[in-house]
């Protein structure tokens, strides 16, 4: 099978290294990643150099290279991808990683070229794409931040989307049309498998469902969509929210959308009743509601374990229907014909 994981930061990661340990069913991986951030090492290199920011899509070769491998040059170099400066200068806070892509991406003027390349550095097995060639910005519509709970304000970035002390009610980009990553919406069509979740919901997952190119790919794709839910909210931007909750701001935010499964964590999840009658309005024919064990054991904070979160992900795919080749020709796409005329 082909996949095709969407998201960013740590919820990106346990896809992704879920996926790595499934190499048995899933032969290829795309990891389709947002480039909103503006805080930390991403959000300095952006702002100076008007780069991607890079952090997310770091994170995410890091999961799918060869760092535990046969190969000891491999390791260290996703060991030295993965390493942050200390002290108190210039470099302090920033990844090696982040600066390695950043100076790719200035060489090179060209960022899925520059991740192409850090992937074959790494031996990563699959692909790293940006959601859009564009850095992005979010903006969200928060209540609460004012004497009057039901008064709306407006905020921009994604740290301060995601840090807001306030109620999240819709977040959109900026630009407001952003362009997609041509590659990464070509992956989605020709996925046989497409994730999205976990993570930060308004800034990580639902700025996909925000790239017109990239919703449409999503909406049309044959590939089976799997929606993996958080294991808790998040302080700020979802805090407070029930499992259902993410699933309704994921229907307001890409009405029409249609997903196969929804795979959550059953100690997350107090009524599953109420999940699935919540996630009837989305499932496709056929489609069901997952719950299984999959976060990590004694871990500081919420977190998915990639072992677990892979036994589940088995068991969902082995539950689907066999489906009529998903696989299109290049001739058979409208979107080809339309060039070819």
């Amino acid at each position: 099978m082909k996949a095709a994981a969407l998201g960013g930061g740590h919820g990106l990661h346990a896809t992704l290294s879920a996926l790595r340990i499934l190499d048995d069913i899933v032969t290829e991986v795309t990891a389709v990643v947002t480039v909103a951030d503006d805080g930390g090492s991403s959000g300095r290199l952006r702002r100076e150099l008007g780069t991607l920011p890079p952090g997310d899509l770091r994170m995410a070769l890091a999961a799918l290279a060869d760092g535990n491998g046969t190969d000891p040059a491999e390791a260290l170099w996703v060991r030295l991808v993965q390493h942050r400066f200390g002290g108190t200068g210039a470099l302090a806070g920033h990844a090696v990683g982040n600066l390695l892509l950043a100076g790719l991406m200035d060489v090179l003027a060209d960022p899925v070229a520059a991740l192409d390349e850090v992937c074959r550095l790494l031996g990563v097995r699959g692909r790293v794409l940006p959601m859009s060639p564009d850095p992005l910005d979010i903006e969200a519509e928060v209540t609460g931040l004012g004497e009057d709970p039901h008064t709306t304000s407006r905020i921009r970035g994604q740290v301060a989307v995601a840090s807001t002390p306030g109620r999240v009610e819709r977040v959109w980009l900026r630009p407001e049309h952003p362009r997609a990553c041509s590659e990464a919406v070509e992956a989605v069509h020709a996925a046989d498998l497409v994730l999205l979740g976990p993570g930060s919901w308004f800034t990580s997952v639902l700025p996909h469902l925000l790239v017109p190119q990239l919703r449409d790919a999503l909406m049309t794709t044959r590939a089976r969509r799997v929606v993996v839910l958080n294991l808790a909210p998040q302080p700020g931007e979802t805090a407070g929210f029930s499992p259902e909750q993410h699933l309704t701001v994921l229907s307001q935010h890409a009405p029409g959308l249609m997903v196969d499964a929804v795979v959550a964590d059953v100690a997350a999840v107090p009524v599953p009743q109420r999940l699935a009658r919540t996630a009837e309005t989305m499932l496709a024919a056929e489609g069901k509601v997952h719950l299984a064990p999959v976060a990590a054991v004694d871990s500081a904070v919420p977190r998915h374990d990639p072992m677990a979160l892979a036994l589940a992900l088995r068991a969902v795919l082995a539950g689907f229907p066999p489906r009529w080749p998903h696989r299109r020709h290049e001739a058979d796409r409208p979107e080809t014909a339309e060039r070819r005329t």
